[in-house]
């Protein structure tokens, strides 16, 4: 049987708020699209609606057609109205605009702005938050053993303080409108909703303390949104690598040196540590954070393979290395230097399940297993989760 087609292969999208190209992440561009035949944008279908699909969908069929619906989930009769696609497009896009039979996880969206033709931002209002975890669940497990092809259990953990998946966005942007209110935009659109506010946005800003130490952030730079995850995932990474004095360690895609810090003081004055990150302003940042490690800015595969930029033969065989790739991964250019430097442990912190089950892959060309993963889920009521995995040579 050949896979479900994904709905978002041909998109690369950045980390939510991770918008820096020195992190090769990509602002989206929607393509112009060449049309295949008739339009079938505001047709209606009377569908059953099927397993939830990478980027917040839930996989429904018609007229021998894939249709990838939002709004909707497993196990319900709804009726699905048609957003995108003609008649010679592979699968199509929709929003279910009317119930027939619910699923018990269904609930009242807390915010009125969320709905079919509505503001965008949220996939899962709709859904209750134990169930919105078991779905991002799912998406983990089936893109690692369809893409790697591993079974892994996942469970999706919420955050310390989190109790109803709201109020927990530090940093939100809104659309300005002419006549001085404000928007969100729809789903894959540049139209605008006005809202006289969004439910996720946390009062007062981020914080820049972790454990006990401060941390410098550049005024649109990128920083966790989510007031409980920084602590969440310097506790899973320190978890996985248990880095010991002495040992050396990399940590690419560094940011302002989150981790950098806490593994500089988890390897003391004995070990050693490399921060490397491709925009220019987070990595002084780094420096500044972190003053006793190498900080090394630049685009993380360049630095790896040397140049001008490079990190100097001492660092050709590492023990530990943390890597934090934007959306897109690592990557095999990146993965094969890693694996080249035989760390004894890998950390991967990734944000897009997809990417993620692709470089574990290519990770296992190369002999290392996956050996753990935990899940956070630190954007509630979007589909969005992030992942800590620890690899091991074999």
């Amino acid at each position: 049987m050949s896979p479900t087609p994904s709905p978002d292969r041909r998109s690369a999208r950045s980390r939510p708020d991770r918008r820096r190209t020195g992190r090769g992440s990509q602002a989206r561009h929607n393509r112009p699209r060449q049309e295949r035949g008739a339009s079938a944008v505001g047709r209606r279908f009377e569908v059953e609606v099927g397993p939830v699909a990478h980027g917040g969908h839930f996989v429904a069929r018609a007229e021998s057609r894939v249709i990838f619906v939002r709004h909707a989930l497993p196990g319900e009769r709804v009726i699905v109205e048609i957003t995108e696609g003609t008649d010679g497009d592979r699968f199509w896009r929709g929003d279910a605009v009317e119930v027939l039979e619910a699923s018990p996880d269904r609930v009242t969206p807390p915010c009125r702005y969320a709905g079919p033709g509505l503001c965008g931002g949220c996939d899962f209002q709709h859904v209750a938050l134990p169930a919105q975890r078991a779905l991002k669940a799912a998406v983990v497990a089936e893109q690692l053993r369809r893409l790697a092809g591993l079974d892994v259990a996942v469970e999706v953990e919420a955050v310390p303080g989190d109790v109803d998946g709201l109020r927990w966005r530090t940093r939100q942007r809104y659309v300005p409108l002419p006549d001085g209110g404000r928007g969100m935009r729809k789903h894959r659109s540049h139209e605008v909703v006005e809202v006289d506010e969004c439910l996720l946005e946390a009062p007062g800003g981020p914080s820049y303390e972790v454990r006990g130490h401060t941390f410098q952030v550049a005024a649109g730079g990128f920083w966790q949104v989510h007031p409980g995850a920084p602590e969440a995932l310097v506790g899973a990474v320190l978890e996985a690598l248990a880095p010991q004095p002495g040992e050396s360690v990399l940590d690419l895609y560094a940011g302002v040196g989150l981790f950098t810090r806490f593994l500089a003081d988890a390897v003391g004055p004995d070990g050693r540590v490399a921060s490397v990150e491709g925009d220019p302003a987070a990595s002084r940042l780094a420096a500044v954070n972190c003053p006793e490690v190498t900080v090394r800015p630049g685009d993380v595969g360049e630095v790896l393979a040397g140049g001008p930029a490079g990190l100097g033969s001492e660092w050709d065989t590492v023990d530990l290395v943390v890597l934090d790739p934007p959306r897109v991964g690592a990557k095999r250019a990146v993965v094969e230097q890693v694996v080249a430097r035989a760390p004894r442990a890998v950390a991967y912190v990734a944000c897009d399940p997809a990417a993620l089950a692709r470089d574990v892959a290519i990770f296992a060309e190369h002999g290392y297993r996956l050996v753990s993963l935990r899940a956070f889920d630190l954007f509630p009521m979007t589909h969005h989760v992030e992942c800590v995995c620890l690899l091991t040579r074999k």
